[in-house]
């Protein structure tokens, strides 16, 4: 099967309004996250500052992506071009499970992180979040790691999803980057 054939998709073409939004909102929100974690790491002038956006950051993200998992369940995806290879299929959806993973797992483990450090997890002024877990040393130093681990796993799926993306957008041309960056001329 030729890869390079522009297969356009002729039915169910568009995801719906909801799931195009959520998905750009959260792109800029998931790609903000990345950098603040790394200037967490790396600046100690901004430390506090970052580590105050990184928090209520996380939480709208879990929130998000609870909501985008319902529409995702209620409205589903187009399908993908016919023309593309099982392999790409495959690692397509793979990847889409994989980030649905990492949207839900990094920010329940940075807060669960920050119970088990004892932390208040101030989500703005006079608003904490409660406490999930016991406070407890050990569990912290492991979240940390994993939430660590995990944040850069999430950069490297980000990454091949945003490649992926460009390569169906500049090369391939067979609407499975329209599908999501426009919608369809028909009412929603």
């Amino acid at each position: 099967m030729n890869n390079q054939e522009n297969t356009p998709i002729t039915t169910h073409n568009h995801f719906n309004l909801t799931a195009r939004i959520l998905h750009w909102l959260m792109a800029v929100m998931i790609l903000a996250m990345l950098f603040i974690g790394v200037g967490m790491m790396s600046s100690l002038h901004y430390r506090l500052w970052l580590i105050n956006l990184h928090r209520p950051l996380g939480i709208a993200i879990l929130l998000l992506v609870i909501v985008r998992l319902i529409n995702r369940l209620r409205n589903p995806p187009p399908p993908l071009p016919a023309s593309l290879p099982q392999w790409q299929v495959l690692a397509a959806k793979g990847s889409h499970i994989l980030l649905y993973l990492l949207m839900f797992a990094l920010p329940l483990i940075g807060w669960v992180m920050l119970s088990a450090a004892g932390y208040p997890i101030v989500l703005f002024k006079g608003f904490n979040l409660p406490a999930i877990a016991p406070t407890s040393p050990v569990l912290y130093a492991w979240l940390r790691d994993a939430h660590s681990i995990l944040a850069w796993l999430l950069f490297v799926v980000v990454i091949g999803h945003l490649s992926a993306a460009l390569m169906h957008a500049l090369i391939y041309r067979d609407g499975v980057f329209s599908s999501m960056a426009k919608g369809s001329n028909q009412q929603e």
